[in-house]
């Protein structure tokens, strides 16, 4: 009788439990049953009553991350999330899963004694009623997420492609209380907006004081640039705007040599989704072995920035090689009136029997040629006029020539010395840092690598910038290239004082991507590849 009442009273302690404060939703018993904890099922349940949040918007993935979480950091996070503005939150699950994230992050500051400023200070948010008619007139749709707020993309009715490479700008020093109220009317001057994303720092609810703007067409990017770069958008307070350039593109070092392309493929797509292209360039010794590196492309900037991580850990091994992963340096393409004055041809793919003299021989067939240039496996070939040099390369490219199938294209232009400077001073900061990060990567790599070699600069007289030692042809360090390859031209040697490298100087044992074109070096001309760059 004893052992009937008890159960009898742990019953109606059930029931009660299960009633809370109210009458229940026909999700509470989900909730329970997928191994929530009652109270936070319980303030869960509480949320779906307020018509905040229907439990078919959560996905395992949220629900998973809440069952894992202390009960005390559940309620309190919950409490965060119902008092949130909800309205233009698409993706409510993964914003609840954002609201953890900042929850954690938090703590863990707490923890460590860092002042919990976010916490106290008063965060003004947008103007709903403007964004609400900036919606209305445009049509388009603001979606939030605790990383970044996001406008449009595409525009209504949209037919046209996706916008490509110099579509997008870079928008720096916004104010932290700035939203896209105020930023829309502005780049909407400059042309039509295919979507802004304005990046939020989900610890104090301010933007991080940068946006990306997309626009339908280079023209209007290049508009913004030139109207709102150093504008003034607040008294003091003057904005930063320049092209930005979407990369696809991962260089990986270090790869067995004896491995093709479909194997680099079947390889690499172990390790992240989104890989659909791998670009390697033919050892021009042996047409049979890749140069030690190759190039990952990936169908969205995010695929690539997800290989980057997974693949730059120092954990993962090629066959048993430690790889060097970083981004690859981003082209920037000449406009059409600059390519339109190009008169030099860059032809690849060379065997070793073909000499300068063949290479004229076979383009003056087209038109005069004031000078062959080849180094190791492509060359350089320059027209005396452009019409020529366009007939060339549409008769013999993909000829046989030798023992191969050339291909030919224009030269490109090479872009600002300075600029590709700090390129390659960033790129060498970026390789000492992964060396140091990763002590041990050193006995496992090939001897032609930059940490196994010495870099100690000397000084050359009246040089303006130091030389390096002679290093092995095969690496040059700061250079994205195991062997002087065409694929990522800069400055493989610094430019000096006109006469030191120029008629009669020497420019060192190194294969140049690039030749001087006139007396004294002042025209230089880049390699280039069509089908990747």
């Amino acid at each position: 009788m004893a052992e009937g009442n008890g159960e009898l009273l742990d019953d109606i302690n059930q029931k009660a439990d299960d009633r809370g404060d109210g009458e229940r939703t026909e999700d509470y018993p989900k909730l329970l049953e997928y191994g929530l904890d009652k109270k936070v099922a319980g303030k869960l349940d509480e949320i779906y009553k307020t018509g905040k949040l229907a439990h078919a918007e959560l996905d395992e993935r949220a629900l998973d991350a809440l069952k894992e979480f202390p009960v005390d950091g559940a309620l309190n996070v919950l409490s965060q999330f119902l008092e949130s503005n909800l309205e233009h939150v698409s993706n409510k699950s993964a914003y609840l899963c954002g609201v953890m994230k900042t929850y954690r992050q938090k703590s863990r500051a707490s923890q460590q004694g860092v002042p919990a400023t976010a916490s106290t200070i008063q965060v003004k948010g947008p103007d709903e009623e403007k964004i609400k008619k900036i919606l209305e007139r445009t049509g388009y749709t603001l979606d939030v997420t605790t990383g970044q707020r996001k406008y449009g993309g595409p525009p209504p009715n949209w037919e046209g492609n996706v916008p490509g490479n110099g579509c997008e700008v870079f928008c720096g020093k916004i104010p932290k209380d700035m939203f896209e109220d105020e930023l829309i009317p502005l780049f909407e001057n400059c042309g039509t907006i295919w979507d802004l994303r304005l990046m939020m720092d989900p610890m104090t609810g301010t933007n991080r004081g940068y946006a990306f703007v997309t626009f339908t067409n280079r023209e209007a990017a290049v508009n913004a640039v030139r109207q709102l770069n150093d504008f003034e958008i607040r008294k003091g307070k003057k904005i930063g705007v320049t092209i930005s350039f979407n990369n696809h593109r991962l260089f990986v070092g270090n790869i067995p040599k004896n491995r093709d392309r479909d194997e680099l493929i079947e390889e690499f797509s172990k390790h992240a989704p989104g890989l659909y292209e791998v670009i390697i360039y033919s050892s021009p010794d042996d047409k049979k072995k890749n140069r030690g590196f190759c190039f990952l492309e990936y169908d969205s900037h995010k695929a690539a920035s997800l290989a980057k991580r997974r693949l730059g850990t120092g954990r993962i091994k090629v066959w048993g090689c430690d790889i060097i992963v970083d981004w690859a340096d981003p082209q920037e393409e000449p406009d059409e009136q600059t390519m339109s004055k190009v008169k030099v041809l860059y032809v690849r793919n060379l065997t070793q029997d073909v000499t300068e003299d063949k290479l004229k021989e076979q383009f003056e067939q087209y038109g005069k040629v004031e000078r062959v240039k080849k180094i190791k496996d492509y060359a350089f070939i320059h027209f005396e006029d452009r019409d020529s040099a366009v007939e060339a390369m549409r008769g013999l490219n993909g000829k046989e020539v030798g023992a191969s199938n050339i291909e030919v294209s224009l030269a490109k232009p090479p872009s600002d010395k300075k600029k590709k400077e700090e390129i390659l001073r960033a790129r060498e900061r970026r390789m000492m840092q992964m060396m140091q990060a990763r002590p041990g990567i050193v006995g496992n790599l090939s001897p032609t690598h930059p940490s196994m070699m010495s870099i100690t600069p000397v000084r050359l007289p009246g040089a303006r910038m130091p030389l390096r030692t002679p290093m092995p042809r095969e690496y040059v360090v700061g250079k994205r290239k195991f062997d002087g390859g065409h694929q990522n031209p800069a400055d493989v040697k610094r430019r000096y004082q006109s006469g030191l490298i120029g008629n009669g100087g020497s420019w060192g044992s190194l294969p140049l991507p690039q030749q001087p074109l006139g007396t004294n070096g002042e025209q230089w001309y880049m390699d280039t590849f069509s089908a990747w760059s």
